[in-house]
């Protein structure tokens, strides 16, 4: 995998290259020079980066036909990207992990936060699911499945090849096995007191989403005794987390019949089936219905799906953000907990912000923000890159 005389990718004289200079991992096609050579580079080639002086600024994977045209590996431009460099970068993410979690039962790698662009690697015990969402990747799938052996003694490796970032470069999708055999079942996933059962081969993502850990937590924190209301709920994410501290019921909706009856098993897991309930419907219609049946709730929580994944999205996913927020709002007690969630990256905080309180007011309730959250430390965020910081969560007290 060592490249001795990396091909030369170079800066237009103009482009800016103090950006990259102080950390942004990316290079715009438009900002090099892509003369026949470079447009001739095979996708996912090693190559060198220069500024518009032909200063290296860096090693890294050109893939010169998409629109990200550069990402940046190693600022050292002498750096070999070989079978030593992947086992460093690896065994540094799994190192941050060791310190953060006692149990094995974390986001692993994240992309750019970990130096890695591209790659997701969730552990769940002894499986590990593996997004190669990059070409570069995908070529050393094999070195990177066996490091990952070596580093966490994991028996089983799974790879997810999903994601709409490999259809843009053109990678084949599907779900395999690289390693040992798939589990016959969900696995159960301790967190936050709950128990939470992931399907690794045939669920959202890589089965379960680490990024709401402490999401989860902090709403668990206000759940003793409350009535709460879970709404695009997965595999029971918040609702069972607020069961395991205390909370009086929970009632989880969501559109996935599977993934609601995952939430029951994790229910019955804990012991705490007698409280839970499910609603398989559409999120929108379901709240409505509630709304006008006169429900309430101590606790309404909304995590939806990603409604703007890019900036042409933007517009039309702010309106579906603030339509959650009005729909949930009524379901809110008098003096209850609102906490709304957007996975979206293009939709910075202050942007959801304002869509939620657009949404709380049109409902006719007047909030108060009580907490601010963001993904776990497992998702290290890449501080020039807002993509690796998407997720947003918002706990308002509604006022009586």
């Amino acid at each position: 995998m060592s490249t001795d005389t990396p091909p030369v990718l170079r800066l237009k004289p103009k482009a800016d290259a103090r950006r990259i200079r102080h950390g942004h991992p990316w290079a715009w096609a438009d900002e090099l020079v892509l003369d026949r050579r470079a447009k001739a580079l095979a996708p996912g080639a090693v190559a060198l980066l220069e500024d518009g002086a032909r200063e290296p600024l860096g090693i890294g994977i050109a893939t010169t036909g998409a629109k990200i045209a550069f990402r940046l590996l190693d600022a050292d431009p002498a750096a070999r990207i070989d079978a030593d460099w992947l086992r460093a970068r690896l065994a540094d993410a799994l190192a941050l992990r060791a310190r953060l979690y006692d149990a094995p039962f974390y986001r692993l790698v994240h992309a750019e936060g970990d130096g890695l662009p591209g790659l997701i690697v969730d552990r769940f015990g002894d499986a590990l699911v593996i997004q190669p969402n990059a070409i570069w990747l995908e070529e050393r799938i094999d070195a990177i499945a066996d490091i990952l052996q070596e580093l966490t003694v994991a028996t089983v490796l799974i790879r997810n090849a999903t994601s709409r970032a490999r259809e843009a470069e053109g990678l084949p999708g599907g779900i395999d096995v690289l390693r040992g055999v798939a589990p016959d079942g969900p696995v159960p996933v301790p967190m936050n007191g709950a128990t939470y059962l992931a399907d690794l081969t045939g669920g959202q993502k890589t089965g379960l989403f680490y990024d709401q850990r402490p999401n989860h937590a902090a709403v668990a924190d206000l759940a003793r005794g409350a009535r709460v209301l879970d709404v695009f709920a997965h595999v029971g994410g918040f609702a069972l987390a607020a069961l395991a501290h205390g909370a009086e019921s929970a009632l989880a909706v969501d559109a996935s019949g599977p993934a609601l009856d995952l939430a029951r098993g994790g229910a019955g897991a804990m012991g705490v089936a007698a409280r839970f309930a499910s609603r398989t419907g559409d999120a929108f219609a379901t709240m409505a219905e509630l709304a006008e049946a006169g429900e309430s709730f101590d606790i309404v929580v909304a995590d939806p799906p990603a409604f703007a994944p890019s900036k042409s999205a933007l517009t039309q996913g702010l309106r579906a953000y603030e339509r959650v927020a009005r729909l949930a709002a009524p379901l809110v007690a008098p003096g209850g907990f609102l906490t709304l969630c957007s996975c979206s990256h293009a939709a910075d905080l202050e942007k959801f912000r304002a869509a939620c309180l657009r949404g709380i007011g049109r409902a006719g309730r007047t909030p108060r923000l009580i907490r601010t959250g963001f993904a776990g430390p497992d998702h290290p965020v890449h501080p020039a890159l807002s993509e690796t910081g998407y997720l947003k969560a918002l706990t308002f007290r509604l006022m009586p």
